[in-house]
Formats: structure tokens, C-alpha cells, sequence
């Protein structure tokens, strides 16, 4: 694996019964880079995002993460790790408040136990004063820091995300998946985004993989992009030679549009 290499998957395969999801997709991601997975609906793309998290375990293939084997590895491991995710449809506590659900994110790196808590002793006090604290900062990042006492259900839609991705952001990752982090967002809302997208990238020395349908964001901000079409690989490489590649055309616009690409 490059020293430059932060996650490496090796010929992944996924299979349900008799349908291949996704087959022998293999990907370099190099670390501090923000990239893409795309690909019609039904692509593969969150089946990907799946088999790195632990969500699935690969029909075939690695998937290795600063040179280790975390295939199979179940989610709170991967997570601890140093890999976290947001999801397709939006998985928040909905009847927590803003900050409980950034805090939930905290605990993953906490260092007192239950009992500690349940006897208030007074390192698990500092200890969560310290997450109220940290939690409250990370609101400050993604702009909701004035909405912190509300419940996460009563947030507008581009608010749930960012808050989707501050639980993530808690949890201390070195590599971020975000999953249509672009969705019901209109034009200037995802302006903000690709914006914000770049921002934690620097602030938090990050690594991004993203899937995303809206082609000017990831023709926006991903360096590279791989591109999935029925389960497999049709092409990969920078924005530049993916918007121009007869098989995405293909993919996304039918074979009748590549005349005119």
C-alpha cells in the first residue's frame, strides 16, 4: 500500500443470492484528498460505502486502512478506527437535542466507564463537561451552535445534514464518507456546502470520499472520481477526463447523447 495511501480496496465483490451489487471494485484513496464514487441509481455506490464501514461483509476482496485488513470489521470498530460515515437517508436522534446527538458522537473516545457515570465521580463529570464543550465547538463549525436546544427532528433538511456530519466529525475520524451530502439542497445551499466540504477537509485534516448525484459538486471539489455502472468500474481519473468519457455519458444519458459529448 503508498505511503500516500490512506484506504485501499482490492477487487471488493458483493453478492445478494444470485444479483452481484457491486464487483471487484478496487480503489486507491490518497490521503487529504476529497474523491468521488458515482454512478446511475442502483450503481453500487452505497453498497461500496457499506463494505468499508462494516455494514456488509464482502462477498470477495479487502479492504485495508493505513495498511490494515478491516474487512468484515464490525462498524463500531471501523468507526474507532478512524473511519465515519453519513447515510443516504439521514439517521439522526430525532428526539434528542442538537447537541445530545453531537455528544452521542463524543462518546465513542471517552474514557470513563458507565459506572463512573452512574456514581458521578468527578472524572466522569470533567469528562463530560469536556464533551458538552467539544460538541458545542463542532456546532460552531457547521453554523448551529444557535440551535443547539432543539430537537434534531424539528431542523430544516440542510440543517439535519450538517448536523449529520458534526455527530460524525465527533467521533475524531481521519477518513470521511458522506453520502449525498448534496440532496435536497437548492443552488446556493449547495454552494455552501462544497464550501464547508473544503473547510473540514483543512480544519480537520481530513481525507473525503463522497457519492453525490449533483455534478457540480463533485465536478467542484473531488480530485479524482470513480464511476460504477451495474456493480462495475466503467471509469476513474480526474473530473476533467470523466465528464468527457463516452461510457459515463453513456451510463447517465444513453448512448444517443455521445455524438454530441
Amino acid at each position: 500500500m503508498p505511503a500516500d495511501t490512506i484506504l485501499e480496496t482490492k477487487n471488493l465483490s458483493m453478492r445478494f443470492g444470485g444479483l452481484t451489487a457491486v464487483k471487484a471494485f478496487s480503489a486507491a484513496i490518497p490521503r487529504a484528498g476529497i474523491v468521488g464514487l458515482i454512478g446511475p441509481n442502483g450503481a453500487g455506490k452505497t453498497t461500496c460505502f457499506n463494505m468499508i464501514t462494516g455494514f456488509y461483509r464482502p462477498s470477495e476482496g479487502q479492504v485495508l486502512f493505513h495498511g490494515r485488513d478491516i474487512t468484515g470489521t464490525p462498524p463500531h470498530r471501523v468507526c474507532n478506527s478512524g473511519i465515519a460515515r453519513t447515510f443516504q437517508n439521514i439517521r439522526l436522534f430525532g428526539n434528542e437535542t442538537v447537541l445530545q446527538n453531537v455528544m452521542i458522537g463524543c462518546h465513542l473516545r471517552q474514557k470513563t466507564g458507565w459506572w463512573q457515570a452512574v456514581l458521578s465521580m468527578p472524572s466522569s463529570l470533567r469528562e463530560q463537561r469536556a464533551v458538552a464543550a467539544t460538541s458545542r465547538e463542532l456546532l460552531a463549525v457547521v453554523g448551529l451552535e444557535d440551535l443547539a436546544g432543539e430537537n434534531a427532528n424539528s431542523l430544516p433538511y440542510g440543517a439535519q445534514r450538517r448536523l449529520e456530519i458534526a455527530r460524525a466529525l465527533a467521533t475524531q475520524p481521519s477518513f470521511l464518507l458522506l453520502d449525498e451530502p448534496a440532496a435536497g439542497m437548492n443552488p446556493n445551499e449547495t454552494q455552501d456546502l462544497m464550501r464547508f466540504i473544503r473547510d473540514i477537509r483543512t480544519r480537520f485534516n481530513l481525507t473525503i470520499l463522497l457519492i453525490e448525484h449533483d455534478m457540480k459538486v463533485v465536478m467542484g471539489i473531488c480530485e479524482h472520481i470513480w464511476v460504477l455502472d451495474y456493480g462495475e468500474t466503467i471509469a476513474a481519473g480526474p473530473p476533467e477526463a470523466i465528464k468527457s468519457d463516452p461510457k459515463v455519458i453513456k451510463a447517465y444519458l444513453g448512448e444517443e447523447a455521445i455524438p454530441n459529448a
